[in-house]
C-alpha cells in the first residue's frame, strides 16, 4: 500500500466509524415550553398571522377563528394536523414544531379568548 492509499483507508475507517457513532448518539434536547402566561402568550402571537389576533381573523377570511371554540376541539385539530392525520397547506408542517404541552396550552388559552 501506497502512503495515499493509508491515509485513504485510515480516513474511511475513520469516517464509518464517526457515521456509526452519530447513529447512536441522543437527540438534541431542547429547552422546557414556557407555560407561563406570557410564554403562552408568545406562542399563541405566532397563529395570529393566520389566525388574527388572539384568534380571531380578519372579516371574510376563509381561514376558521380559533378564539372561544372548545379547548378540546382546538387540541384534537392541531394534534391531528401534527399526526399527518388532517390535510393542510401548512397546519401540518407548524404543529409539529409544537409539544403535546404547548399543543395543550394553546387550545385553553383560545378557548378562553372571546369571538
Amino acid at each position: 500500500m501506497t502512503g495515499i492509499t493509508r491515509t485513504l483507508a485510515s480516513a474511511a475507517v475513520a469516517l464509518t466509524a464517526g457515521l456509526a457513532a452519530a447513529q447512536q448518539a441522543a437527540p438534541p434536547s431542547f429547552a422546557p415550553p414556557n407555560l407561563t402566561a406570557s410564554g403562552i402568550r408568545s406562542l399563541a402571537a405566532n397563529c395570529a398571522a393566520c389566525h388574527g389576533t388572539n384568534g380571531r381573523p380578519a372579516p371574510n377570511s376563509v381561514l376558521p377563528g380559533l378564539a372561544g371554540k372548545p379547548s378540546g376541539e382546538l387540541l384534537t385539530a392541531m394534534t391531528q394536523f401534527k399526526d399527518g392525520r388532517k390535510p393542510a397547506s401548512l397546519m401540518h408542517q407548524l404543529s409539529k414544531g409544537y409539544s403535546d404541552e404547548e399543543l395543550q396550552a394553546l387550545a385553553d388559552h383560545f378557548s378562553k379568548q372571546s369571538r
